[in-house]
């Protein structure tokens, strides 16, 4: 079941160009299709492609800076002059270098966002769990004798669960304009994706003149999407802080 008025793929070549009316909402592409429905397919894409990426950036940040913040010593000092060479790279430049590597794809672009968003977020994690170090209750598990790992998984992780949802909701936002920004290279889903990235490149930059509101629409839409996320992934800091 879906709220698309029609297929996002579904042309309509007498109604090409076509502005916003009764039939289109949101007015037609160049070749008639409904763009009002190519808006919505891509928001389930852009979110379940972002929430993906998302998640993923999490767990690689809870591995790297997890197990660096709680080993310490010459593990930790190595991993974080790994992440000071990561993060040295313009971040978006190192994405399309990977992906022209890679090749466009769902699970290649998700592969690709999780894990450099995970090494350069890293540090958020590191620093929560050195915080916690210093509290009484990780000192006591220490003191009597836990397994390491088994103090990490009960006394550490879910002490930092408040960082590790800040950090999910402010990098989710981040990531959906990422896969916009590859989209819109070219680099990231494949051609006829109706993700907001590709809507912006092919419909909207080429018939720019001729269609305006197929630039206004993908554009308004990631605006206030990743607007919205940032000021969620804002208030929840101030509210678990």
């Amino acid at each position: 079941m879906t709220l698309a008025p029609y297929p996002y793929r579904e042309s309509h070549l007498f109604d090409r160009l076509q502005g916003p009316s009764l039939e289109y909402l949101l007015g037609t592409d160049h070749v008639g299709r409904d763009f009002l429905s190519r808006l919505m397919f891509g928001a389930r894409l852009s979110l379940s492609v972002g929430l993906s990426a998302t998640a993923l950036d999490v767990l690689v940040g809870l591995l790297i800076g997890g197990i660096s913040g709680f080993v310490a010593g010459k593990y930790d000092l190595l991993m974080q002059r790994f992440v000071d060479g990561w993060i040295a790279f313009p971040g978006l430049l190192l994405l399309l270098t990977i992906m022209s590597i890679v090749g466009p794809g769902i699970p290649q672009i998700i592969l690709v966002l999780g894990i450099s968003g995970g090494i350069g977020g890293s540090r958020v994690i590191r620093g929560a769990v050195i915080a916690i170090k210093e509290n009484d209750y990780f000192l006591a598990a220490e003191a009597t004798g836990n397994r390491r790992v088994r103090t990490l998984i009960r006394h550490v992780v879910p002490n930092i669960m408040p960082v590790i949802i800040i950090v999910f909701s402010i990098s989710l936002g981040g990531h959906i304009l990422s896969l916009a920004s590859l989209s819109f290279l070219g680099f990231g889903l494949p051609p006829g994706s109706p993700d907001w990235g590709s809507l912006l490149s092919i419909e909207g930059r080429q018939y720019m003149e001729q269609a305006p509101w197929l630039a206004l629409w993908p554009g308004l839409c990631l605006t206030l999407v990743v607007y919205a996320l940032n000021m969620f992934g804002d208030a929840l800091r101030d509210l678990l802080d």
